[in-house]
């Protein structure tokens, strides 16, 4: 698989809505946040620069013999569950998924301002 191809199947409905499923009549339909990145570059260098000494070397015995080359690429995919979709009996409904890093973090940030603001409550005026 190339990389069109990795990126090509992250996207599209078939990766945010999963595989349904169905167990004693109730079916349900998986759903996720996805999100996807990716860089790519390259670079080539031919030739030394006036009075570089590539690799340590003289000059004049290298000037025009250095050659550089590069290719780099990277990528990054995060796929969270946001939520289902329940049938049952004909009828759907949405579930949303309960994050608890994401509720601890906010619970977190809560307690550390409420110590600032407590801090500076006891703190003297001057």
């Amino acid at each position: 698989m190339n990389v069109r191809e990795f990126f090509e199947n992250l996207s599209g409905a078939r990766r945010v809505y999963g595989d349904p499923y169905e167990k004693d009549g109730v079916t349900v339909i998986p759903v996720l946040h996805i999100r996807a990145a990716g860089g790519f570059g390259r670079g080539e260098r031919r030739g030394a620069e006036p009075g570089e000494q590539p690799g340590g070397a003289d000059t004049a015995a290298v000037a025009g013999n250095a050659m550089n080359d590069g290719e780099g690429g990277g990528g990054a995919a995060e796929a969270r569950p946001v939520g289902a979709y329940i049938v049952k009996d004909g009828e759907a409904r949405w579930e949303p998924a309960f994050d608890v890093n994401r509720f601890v973090l906010g619970v977190q940030i809560l307690v550390g301002l409420a110590l600032i603001l407590f801090a500076r409550r006891l703190r003297p005026r001057r």
